[in-house]
């Protein structure tokens, strides 16, 4: 996630990274030295995957928009509490569910699209579809996205394009999310292996570094620099986690948001104190923080009940006026254009990068294909050393 324009949302990520780090963790850091933090962060990737899966094979023509957003939140929801059950050293249930809720986004549009039980729209043959989600176990995140084409890309087509300009550009950008690498350095070859394609890399995507209860840390890589948009140079740290996300399209790549009322997702923001004056407000913020992560992690409008869809707005109205929550708004592309994304976690352990979330791009062919020498010598790379002997993990 995080496809934002909003210049204001750094400092806001910086002081809710920062501060509510300080509210969870009064003990020890924790990252994936921990073998536990390890298995937690598996078990959620292997649900997402799963999940994934289960609404990528739904993407048929005919299939409901709303439905299969639907499907995948109550997927994630029952596959997480069928794990964990047993009580952390403090007698405490482990929290785990919904990391970010499933989206569904077609063809131009490019992300956060999960919209209300009453939406019609559905699939048609030869749309490009998005699917987007995230899953949790004790807070520890993994998210995954995926694009498929309905009924398959033919050859040569500019679906078949976009999708591997997509995976290319996530190919490099994982191999340059590692250890010792600098954030500055992922960008260029991105671009070029999307150019390759004739697509361009979507402004504003951010890839983030996740820790517990936070998808969007502060370590950031910008997928596309502009004059407006500028990273703090980081370098990339073993044991650290990062939601490599990566956006392309066969447009320009500058992304809109068309219509306000389509903005279906959003997250609390934990630094942000207010007194909701509206019981609208403060009956939608009681859920809000009543939601398993207490809203720290993005939720729908789904997850929520009002007593009218007014009284919703009236009160959601409230919540962002006084920046209590941040909206994810569903972009768009041109019209007509081709937006593909995928996203993956990425571990960054010993060996290198471990891709924990992602499914492959099959059956897809162009006759386009990457000729620069840089990019070419980053693909052939594999993105952790093959182990010599494997010894049987003990399970923790």
């Amino acid at each position: 996630g995080g496809e934002g324009g909003e210049g204001s949302r750094r400092t806001a990520d910086e002081m809710s990274d920062s501060e509510y780090e300080s509210d969870v963790e009064e003990e020890v850091v924790q990252d994936l030295s921990d073998d536990v933090v390890m298995t937690k962060y598996k078990l959620a990737a292997e649900i997402a995957n799963k999940v994934l899966k289960q609404v990528v094979d739904g993407c048929t023509a005919g299939a409901s928009i709303a439905e299969l957003c639907k499907v995948g939140d109550e997927s994630i929801v029952a596959e997480t509490a069928a794990v964990y059950n047993k009580k952390n050293d403090k007698g405490e249930k482990v929290e785990k569910g919904l990391a970010f809720p499933t989206c569904v986004s077609v063809n131009n549009c490019v992300c956060h699209n999960s919209p209300p039980s009453s939406d019609d729209s559905a699939l048609a043959e030869g749309d490009l579809v998005k699917v987007d989600l995230g899953v949790h176990v004790d807070g520890f995140i993994a998210v995954v996205a995926h694009t498929v084409c309905v009924g398959g890309a033919p050859k040569n087509s500019k679906a078949a394009d976009v999708l591997l300009a997509g995976q290319n550009a996530l190919e490099v950008a994982m191999r340059q999310c590692a250890a010792g690498k600098s954030n500055q350095d992922v960008s260029e070859p991105m671009q070029k292996a999307a150019e390759a394609y004739g697509c361009s890399v979507v402004e504003g995507v951010l890839t983030h570094q996740m820790k517990r209860y936070i998808i969007d840390g502060n370590v950031v890589v910008l997928n596309k620099p502009s004059t407006e948009y500028r990273a703090e140079e980081q370098n990339f740290s073993l044991h650290e986690v990062y939601a490599v996300d990566v956006v392309v399209s066969t447009g320009e790549g500058k992304p809109k948001m068309l219509d306000e009322k389509q903005t279906q997702v959003y997250k609390a923001d934990m630094s942000k104190k207010y007194s909701l004056k509206l019981k609208a407000s403060r009956g939608i913020y009681a859920q809000i923080k009543n939601l398993p992560s207490g809203g720290a992690l993005p939720f729908t409008v789904r997850d929520l009940e009002a007593e009218s869809e007014s009284r919703m707005k009236m009160g959601l109205v409230e919540c962002l006026q006084h920046e209590l929550l941040q909206p994810y708004p569903v972009l768009y592309e041109k019209d007509g254009e081709l937006v593909a994304h995928f996203k993956a976690t990425c571990l960054l352990v010993g060996a290198g990068v471990d891709k924990v979330t992602g499914m492959p791009v099959e059956g897809v062919e162009s006759d386009k294909k990457i000729e620069d020498e840089e990019v070419l010598a980053l693909l052939a790379t594999p993105l952790r050393k093959k182990k010599k002997n494997k010894k049987k993990k003990a399970q923790a």
